[in-house]
């Protein structure tokens, strides 16, 4: 019994690293995180998008916002109006949001330059 649960236990630590990509700048990211934003980025019209870059946009936001934020910001790739009418508002909670989103786009832009 315990070299059973032993085998697989093993098992399910060598499954977890998969998914990572080191990069040689240190960062390590999430090859193919999902949620909100890389649904919103996979679905967009944007030339650029793949699974990698917009599951490495997903990470930072998972780092970044919380899921109420990257929700409201996933509605940005399909309506950049939306973007536009958020960071034009004048309310406390725009304003909050807006700098918290400017946090992630930074950290996106870094991170993920060259998916």
């Amino acid at each position: 019994m315990r070299f059973l649960a032993a085998l697989l236990m093993t098992a399910l630590v060598a499954g977890c690293g998969g998914n990572r990509i080191d990069r040689s700048d240190g960062v390590v990211v999430t090859r193919l995180s999902t949620g909100p934003i890389s649904r919103a980025c996979l679905s967009s019209d944007r030339q650029a998008r793949n699974s990698q870059l917009c599951g490495c946009i997903q990470t930072v936001a998972n780092q970044s916002l919380s899921g109420a934020d990257q929700r409201k910001a996933s509605r940005f790739f399909k309506d950049p109006q939306r973007a536009h009418d958020v960071w034009m508002s004048q309310t406390p909670s725009d304003d909050a949001f807006w700098e918290r989103y400017k946090v992630f786009a930074a950290r996106s832009e870094q991170f993920c330059r060259g998916y």
